[in-house]
């Protein structure tokens, strides 16, 4: 990696404050594989999971329960998995988009591009989101374990101290 890049990283906290919700009209917390790896992938790095949530594919509670962890200024992150295919109930990636006030796209993009090299084509089907929904990096991946796994240790877990503290910035 190249210095410079190593040495802006380690300015961000390496303990950080994350809510974990998952979309599904289906899981619940004993079934919900995708939202158990997250909280034991982000705690096994440090992190604390203050909450976590399982709410059904509507935009309507979606929204509200992302704009009440938004206003919670200590909570740095808010890390979701599930609904962000294409099938007609598939609506995270609309309602998510529609609350960023900084999108970065780049997220969707990278997870894309190593998805590829996984599954191939049908990488296309996911819409991987995230952005700054104010100061609070909001980043979504779809709900297979392999997505999760994925996106968290290639790319949330090595950056995400590093957006939160660009986030934060004065």
């Amino acid at each position: 990696m190249n210095p410079s890049i190593s040495e802006h990283r380690q300015g961000g906290r390496q303990s950080l404050t994350i809510a974990v919700i998952t979309v599904s009209d289906t899981r619940t917390i004993e079934t919900d594989k995708s939202g158990a790896l997250v909280v034991e992938l982000a705690t096994a790095k440090g992190h604390r999971i203050v909450s976590r949530t399982i709410v059904p594919d509507e935009p309507e509670q979606m929204s509200k329960v992302l704009v009440q962890l938004g206003k919670d200024d200590e909570l740095d992150a808010i890390l979701m998995t599930g609904g962000t295919g294409i099938s007609p109930r598939d609506m995270t990636f609309e309602t998510v988009s529609a609350l960023l006030t900084k999108p970065l796209p780049g997220y969707g993009e990278l997870f894309r591009m190593l998805s590829y090299a996984e599954i191939g084509s049908a990488c296309i089907l996911s819409r991987a989101v995230g952005g700054l929904m104010g100061k609070t990096v909001v980043l979504v991946m779809p709900g297979s374990t392999a997505a999760v796994t994925l996106a968290m240790n290639k790319i949330i877990l090595p950056e995400l101290p590093h957006l939160v503290s660009e986030a934060r910035k004065v």
